[in-house]
């Protein structure tokens, strides 16, 4: 799907990114799964409130009976008899270095997965197809570790204060000083964590009287940020950028409810890859409209940064785009960069008021040195500032393993969502119990994945998400690839019919946006 002549020239590449419908069958046979599992909680609920079966839940003391209940909401129903079922598909505990292949501490259950108890076994040289790694520097050995190793012998582990007071080493100004080079703006501020980065920034860019306009699909650091704001937030379909420019065009010509003054701000929230679908952010468009438009954005590249881009540096530089045209660039050093923490890059206004009005730069402690260190030293790395090609390699080498690993799932018949180049490849499962049995499959084969279903996901879009790295080989992708095939037709889990509907052409309601008022 080439949107180069659709799009009026302002992509620059192909942009190949679909969703294939999920068939009628399965979906109705999803619904009924989903309808079974929740009769058979019922009468589990029935016989463990009259004590024929043992409750193992937790409920409120019997002084609190009268009171209004603390846990019987159907969330907790859902934890306790669907995904209680599945649980040993979570938490999985990992004893190695999380790069291409991980060790992992055998468990059992005896009360269907209530409890766990360690065997003692350790399950060897996992294929690790879950991790966020992308460019293969979480590693043991090497210039990072060195690197850390020497600074965690120089500075210690913790810092003990925050960044306005006792906290300000010449690490982090050197971080600071490197990112904003890396990303091509003029200033850049660290954190310590990746979702405060966004949850405790964006409060201190908009308020009330502003209005935020936000993906469907953004993720939960996003959207707390956006509620705790105080700001109208109203949401747009996913990547559509018809619903965003209906949002924009109303949000001008009515104002704020009520009052119908002008908007104080209006400020777009996106994120470069989308952790779930796939998806890379149509950055062009975006751009396009908020210039039109006179409104700012927001462009969260917590999975791009690294990942996108003949440079690593992020979807900006995949679309081939000006840093300048982005008013807040945000990402994380916990994915290609091997690390923790995040970061906010753009203008030097805004990081200054940030540094002043941000609640996780001022109350927070500051980042550790050793993790400080292993960013600088990764970063520098993939710019070549390391005197070698290293970084340059990984990039080239992840984006080949993901063409590859998508082309090759799609030819065995899966339903695989997003764009041909994310590393972020979502295999579509659909039914609930086929959510656990392909973990617990895969896992046999020493293969470990991540299944993914409701509500992390819609109901009927249950998926395994698998993470590509460039630290995997192609005997490492094969032996996977082998493994997820066999899998595939013991489950039946090959469901395309190749009917590819492009995101762009489904259909929009336009009353599935929804509006919170102050």
């Amino acid at each position: 799907l080439n949107h180069i002549v659709h799009n009026g020239g302002l992509y620059k590449r192909p942009f190949n990114e679909a969703f294939e419908e999920t068939p009628m069958l399965v979906a109705v046979l999803t619904y009924v799964g989903y309808g079974v599992l929740t009769l058979f909680g019922y009468l589990r609920d029935f016989m463990r409130q009259w004590k024929i079966e043992k409750c193992q839940n937790a409920t409120e003391r019997e002084e609190q009976k009268d009171f209004v209940p603390l846990y019987q909401d159907f969330e907790n129903f859902y934890n306790r008899n669907l995904y209680m079922r599945i649980r040993d598909s979570w938490n999985r505990p990992i004893c190695s270095v999380p790069g291409a292949k991980v060790d992992m501490m055998e468990r059992v259950s005896h009360d269907y997965n209530w409890t766990f108890t360690y065997t003692g076994r350790v399950i060897k040289d996992i294929i690790n197809m879950g991790s966020y790694n992308y460019l293969g520097f979480a590693q043991k050995a090497g210039a990072c570790q060195e690197a850390a190793a020497r600074v965690l012998s120089q500075y210690g582990a913790g810092v003990c204060s925050t960044r306005q007071e006792m906290g300000n080493f010449d690490k982090h100004e050197e971080l600071e000083k490197l990112v904003a080079r890396f990303l091509g703006v003029e200033s850049a501020m660290a954190y310590g964590m990746g979702f405060a980065t966004n949850s405790m920034n964006i409060p201190a860019l908009v308020g009330k009287g502003c209005l935020i306009l936000s993906d469907e699909l953004n993720h939960a650091s996003l959207v707390l940020g956006a509620r705790l704001s105080g700001a109208t937030i109203r949401i747009f379909k996913h990547n559509n950028m018809q619903s965003l420019e209906k949002l924009l065009k109303d949000a001008i010509v009515h104002g704020q409810p009520r009052t119908r003054r002008p908007w104080k701000k209006i400020l777009i929230l996106v994120e470069g890859i989308y952790s779930m679908e796939g998806s890379i952010v149509r950055l062009p468009e975006v751009i396009a409209l908020k210039k039109k438009y006179k409104s700012y954005l927001y462009l969260d590249e917590a999975h791009s940064i690294g990942a996108l881009g003949p440079n690593g540096r992020g979807v900006v530089d995949y679309f081939g785009l000006s840093p300048e045209d982005v008013d807040v660039m945000m990402g994380t050093f916990t994915k290609s960069f091997g690390a923790a923490g995040g970061y906010i890059g753009g203008k030097k206004e805004l990081i200054d008021y940030l540094r002043t009005h941000s609640h996780s730069a001022v109350y927070a402690t500051s980042m550790s040195p050793p993790v400080v260190e292993q960013i600088i030293t990764s970063m520098k790395c993939i710019m070549g500032e390391d005197g070698t090609t290293v970084g340059k390699a990984r990039v080239q080498q992840l984006a080949e393993n993901t063409r590859y690993f998508r082309r090759r799932l799609k030819e065995m018949g899966f339903i695989i969502y997003g764009n041909e180049d994310s590393p972020v490849v979502p295999l579509m499962l659909y039914m609930p119990a086929k959510i656990g049995a392909f973990g617990r499959e895969m896992l046999k084969r020493n293969i470990g994945v991540v299944v993914v279903g409701f509500p992390a996901t819609p109901i009927i879009e249950s998926r395994a998400r698998f993470c590509l790295s460039a630290a995997h080989t192609k005997e490492m992708l094969d032996t996977a690839l082998k493994e997820i095939n066999e899998v595939g037709d013991l489950l039946q889990l090959k469901y395309s019919r190749h009917r590819l509907v492009p995101l762009l052409d489904r259909p929009f309601d336009e009353t599935t946006y929804e509006e919170t008022e102050d």
